[in-house]
């Protein structure tokens, strides 16, 4: 993974370039923000740039050996850490397989992405990291480096660590081996104890620039402008919610004419028609129901922009403009909050395989005591 291959975040690449230039690279990094925005694509770059036997001026070489190697995430100076799965294997390597095919299909996943590749059926429990990967953990970087440089570890989602393995890990973050770089990836830093955080140079991730996801978009999928337009307006900078859209075969009118018949519906009280609709959406796949959760926060959020910030800031076309004039007098800071955590939970719960028609019928009664209150 090359920088070039990192869409958008030309800030932090600055400075992580910086960094080696001046050689004053912080021996804990954290990688902090959504999959979406691409945390650990930056590590993979930055770890490829530091092990890159020809550095350019702004990136690795891509072609030396070292790079080969790292490309193929089989370099023997670069270790992973990841959640897993303990009665599948109750450390990473055992799913280094896995986790090279994930990454190679696509750097850019989710936390669900990765529970699906390694649990197929989602039947066991959630995956974490455990004290037994920070007894191995402190195993390899104990060891000498094979090439005389840096070892680096990459740990995605540190949030998922136990008490044991944090305070384990801790120890050797205190007191590192010589050249050794920890790369932490995370979503949610609060979820990590105080000591693991403090310890740590935070690189906050931001939204990627519209016009960088509308070109990417373009050029991955194929799709007219137009459309990447749209599916650029509601991803809000996130790069997975706009996969899951372009992924999508359905019609993008099929979004807005379902969230307009779940809020007329839910203004009138029409209860048969609430039903009839909650039936219907319940027969979509699960994925689509996951973009029309998306979707609906999206509309959502436009509304309260136009309320409070004016209608040039509102990022939609041109047919929900026209229903978002009409309908966002309905959405205001006395309702937006309950809206936005209704629609958070039932896109959780889907995630976990909800009942998807109770879930629906309940997002339109809640929906429906929103609009009225």
């Amino acid at each position: 993974m090359r920088f070039e291959n990192v869409i958008g975040q030309n800030d932090l690449k600055k400075k992580l370039l910086r960094e080696v230039e001046n050689q004053k690279i912080s021996h804990a990094q954290m990688f902090l923000g959504d999959p979406g925005f691409g945390a650990l694509p930056l590590a993979l770059a930055f770890a490829q740039y530091i092990l890159c036997e020809e550095k350019q001026e702004n990136d690795s070489c891509g072609v030396c050996t070292t790079c080969r190697q790292v490309e193929k995430l089989q370099h023997p100076d670069l270790h992973f850490s990841f959640p897993t799965v303990q009665s599948i294997s109750k450390v990473s390597n055992g799913l280094l397989p896995d986790w090279r095919s994930q990454i190679q299909e696509s750097p850019y996943f989710s936390s669900f992405d990765w529970i699906k590749k390694i649990d197929p059926k989602e039947d066991k429990t959630k995956p974490i990291i455990s004290v037994f990967e920070s007894e191995d953990i402190q195993k390899k970087l104990r060891l000498k480096s094979y090439q005389g440089g840096y070892k680096i570890l990459i740990m995605w989602l540190p949030e998922t660590m136990n008490l044991q393995c944090a305070n384990k890990i801790l120890k050797i973050l205190e007191e590192p081996p010589e050249k050794t770089l920890f790369l932490l990836v995370s979503a949610d830093a609060d979820a990590l104890i105080d000591t693991i955080r403090s310890r740590c140079q935070i690189l906050q991730l931001h939204r990627i620039e519209r016009k960088l996801i509308q070109t990417h978009l373009k050029k991955t999928f194929n799709i007219d402008e137009q459309k990447c337009k749209s599916i650029t307006s509601f991803s809000e900078g996130n790069l997975l919610k706009a996969y899951e859209i372009a992924k999508s075969s359905d019609d993008d009118e099929e979004l807005k004419d379902a969230f307009i018949d779940m809020m007329r519906s839910s203004y009138k009280k029409n209860v048969i028609e609430m039903m009839n609709w909650s039936d219907s959406m319940a027969k979509k796949g699960r994925e689509r129901q996951k973009i029309f959760l998306n979707y609906t926060l999206h509309m959502l959020r436009q509304c309260i922009v136009k309320n409070y910030m004016g209608e040039r800031l509102v990022q939609v076309s041109k047919e929900e403009e026209a229903f978002i004039e009409r309908f966002s007098p309905f959405v205001s800071g006395k309702n937006i909050r309950e809206f936005m955590k209704a629609f958070d939970e039932a896109y959780y719960q889907l995630e976990r395989n909800a009942n998807s028609k109770i879930l629906f019928t309940l997002l339109c009664f809640q929906s429906m005591r929103f609009l009225h209150k």
